[in-house]
Formats: structure tokens, sequence, C-alpha cells
């Protein structure tokens, strides 16, 4: 291993500098707005406010398809907060969610709108609105729900610990890049092992714990996630990716991934969503093509 850094922490920490790395314009340590501005709100009974990340693309996933099963009371407007730009900081998005990260959900489909952050709790939120996608069974939802807050524990150390040391701090790190691979990898095979005695991580039938998980690992197994599949030799975990491919195929999932996406093929970035023709007609190929 190389030489660690030398360097000794204070006995109180301060800010006084730049963390560095790709997010350090809008890392701080305090909470609370930064300026003030209102949100955008459409016709439909749910506002969503997000970005098309792993956790964004795990509520578009549960809406479409909640409208795939006919609720067409989940009909929504899925507006784009620009995190990169630190629009989570305004006042009207903190009044949503105080934690300024996305996603968040306002329900307005009562005489009283109702607020709805952390992707997992949206998730729950909707399934038990809807009445879909989560089990009624006793056992078959603490299943489920076992594995939904399995995802909510262990995502940070993929994303804010492997992600981040791998491919967005300013220095390569080889304690830091390791001490996460070996958890990763951990995951991986803690799903692998899951998914080899059941088709879905809740059981036989899809949940919310599968939307959960999906955006994250299944990005990981095909390769998606931090330009790490073949560091990480995700190739290995055969269970997770006949699930990953299943899921991935699914209509829904398909649609669900594209909204708010900001990255990649400009055909699979539909910015803004107040429609269901906005697949059809306003993904950034489209719009482009307009001029």
């Amino acid at each position: 291993m190389s030489n660690a850094s030398d360097y000794t922490p204070p006995k109180v920490w301060t800010w006084n500098k730049a963390s560095g790395g790709r997010f350090a314009n809008i890392n701080r340590p305090i909470a609370g707005p930064t300026s003030e501005k209102e949100l955008p709100v459409g016709k439909h009974p749910l506002q969503l406010y997000s970005l098309g990340t792993p956790n964004g693309q795990k509520v578009t996933i549960m809406l479409e398809e909640l409208l795939a099963l006919g609720h067409s009371g989940a009909e929504y407007d899925a507006w784009l907060i620009k995190i990169g730009e630190g629009e989570q900081f305004g006042s009207g998005f903190v009044a949503i969610n105080p934690n300024s990260k996305i996603p968040a959900l306002l329900d307005r489909s009562g005489p009283k709108p109702v607020r709805v952050f952390e992707s997992g709790a949206i998730l729950l939120y909707l399934a038990e609105k809807f009445g879909a996608l989560v089990p009624t069974d006793s056992a078959e939802r603490a299943e489920c729900l076992s594995w939904l807050f399995w995802q909510m524990g262990s995502a940070p150390y993929l994303g804010g610990g492997f992600g981040h040391f791998y491919a967005y701090a300013p220095t390569k790190i080889e304690y830091a890049i390791d001490r996460f691979a070996m958890e990763t990898k951990r995951q991986l095979d803690v799903l692998d092992r899951r998914l080899a005695e059941s088709k879905y991580l809740g059981g036989d039938d899809y949940t919310i714990a599968d939307i959960a998980v999906w955006p994250w690992y299944g990005g990981l197994a095909k390769g998606l996630l931090y330009g790490a599949g073949e560091f990480l030799s995700v190739h290995e975990y055969k269970n997770v990716q006949r699930w990953a491919d299943e899921i991935g195929a699914r209509p829904a999932v398909r649609r669900g991934r594209i909204v708010n996406r900001l990255q990649g093929d400009p055909a699979a970035q539909l910015h803004e969503r107040h429609d269901a023709s906005d697949f059809d007609l306003k993904t950034q190929d489209k719009v482009a093509a307009k001029g």
C-alpha cells in the first residue's frame, strides 16, 4: 500500500476551505436555504422535484409502474432540480425537504398538501397510497421492507464511499478505494446469494424493494455507474445480472429511468415529464431536432 497522508486532524474541525472533488461547490456543513426560490407546480396531483440519479430514478420508476398498473391518480409532474447548481437549496425545495436532497414529492391530491422526502419513504408512501407493489401478507411485507431498508443503509457505502473515492475525489487514495471496493463487492455478494434463491428481492413478486435497489445495484452490475464494472468484476454476480436484465427490460423502468436525466444519449434524456406523451415528443434528441 502507498504511504498514507501525514494529515493530523485538528482538535476542532472548522470549514475554512473547499473540500475538493466534483461536488465541492455545493458541499457545506450547514442546512437551510441559500436563496428565495419558489417551486413550479403543474397540473397533476403529484409534484416531483428531482434529478435522474439512482435515487431520483427510484421514484419515477415507481410512478411509471403505478400508471402501468392503471392507477391514474399516480399521474405526475417531474420538475428538474439541478443539484450541481445548488437548486436544492432554494427556499421552496427546502420547505419540502429540509435535508436538501433529491427526490422530494408533494402530494396535492387531498385538502392539504403532503410533503414526502427520502426516496425510501416516498416509495413506501406511494405503495400504501395506491395499494400496490408492497405485499399485504405480514411475512412477505417484512421481507420486502427489509430489503428496501437494506438499500437505504447500504447504498451510501456504494455512492458516497466507493463512487466518491473511485470516481470523484480529487486524489486517488488507495486505502479508501480498497475499503469501499471491498464493501461494495460484499454487498453484491449479499444480493447475488439472495437472488440465487428468489426471483425478486422480496420473493416471487416484483416490489418496491426491487425498485429501490435496481437503479443502484442493477446499474452497477451493468457497468453504468462510475465506469467501475471491470474494476469490480461485476460479471461474476450471475444472479444479480439476471435480475438486473429482467427489471431493466420492463417498459415502466425504461421510461422512469430517463426522467429528469441530464447525461448520456439524448434519446434517453427527458428533462421534465408532465404528460405520458412527453416520452415520445420531448426527449432531448427531439428537442434538439426542432431547433
